[in-house]
């Protein structure tokens, strides 16, 4: 048996053997940082890929229902049934589920700056009473989108004329409902596909929707 192997490892060896043990380990942590970044990253985008959706799927189901319900009159004592601006609208529609058996209810949805440069997209409830009376808020608005860098609605329909408004980011005729609603958003993490919804409710029968709904006199053109 010669010196070196009676003597074991040198020093050297040894710091050696830990530096390589060092790497090795190093290697290993990182492959396993980046696993778990990857897998925190994909969870993320899930989630915002299911709240995008279900955000979609409101919007779709809601505006798809509205109603041209009266929920307050202009000056000229024409009754408003939807109110359109460019981040902002205001319409009648039943809520889906158990929320339904409240009835219809007055709805905003609305573009609100977070503070930080952004906007959140919310939706606010209210009920309307029997009576005719001021409708009453119903919880406190609930944020469908966050992170939104830039946003508008648009509306279009037809005048009293029967004749095509074209696209607009505020609807004027507060006592028809627009025929088309699109919603174009942008977050951060890219523009999303624009969201046409149908109003699928025959503004020729405004009036008769309003007085079976609320007994008042029939809007005149």
């Amino acid at each position: 048996m010669n010196a070196r192997a009676q003597g074991g490892f040198t020093l050297l060896e040894i710091i050696a053997a830990l530096a390589l043990l060092a790497l090795l380990m190093l290697g290993v942590y990182g492959g396993i940082r980046t696993l778990t970044g990857s897998v925190h990253r994909g969870r993320d985008a899930v989630a915002r890929l299911d709240t995008r959706r279900g955000a979609e799927q409101f919007l779709r189901r809601n505006l798809a229902q509205v109603r041209p319900i009266p929920w307050a009159r202009l000056d000229n004592g024409r009754a408003v049934v939807f109110v359109g601006a460019s981040q902002a609208m205001r319409f009648v529609a039943p809520l889906p589920g158990f929320l339904g058996r409240l009835g219809p209810q007055l709805q905003t949805l609305k573009l609100v700056p977070d503070g930080h440069g952004q906007f959140n997209l919310e939706a606010a409830f209210a009920l309307l009473p029997p009576d005719g009376s001021a409708p009453q808020p119903f919880g406190p608005p609930q944020r469908l989108l966050a992170h939104i860098t830039s946003g508008q609605f648009a509306y279009r329909g037809f005048d009293i004329r029967r004749k095509d408004t074209g696209w607009s980011d505020n609807w004027t005729h507060s006592s028809r409902l627009p025929a088309l609603v699109e919603i174009h958003l942008k977050t951060a993490q890219g523009t999303l596909p624009t969201l046409e919804v149908p109003l699928r409710v025959d503004n020729s029968a405004v009036n008769r929707a309003v007085i079976r709904a609320t007994g008042l006199q029939a809007m005149q053109p």
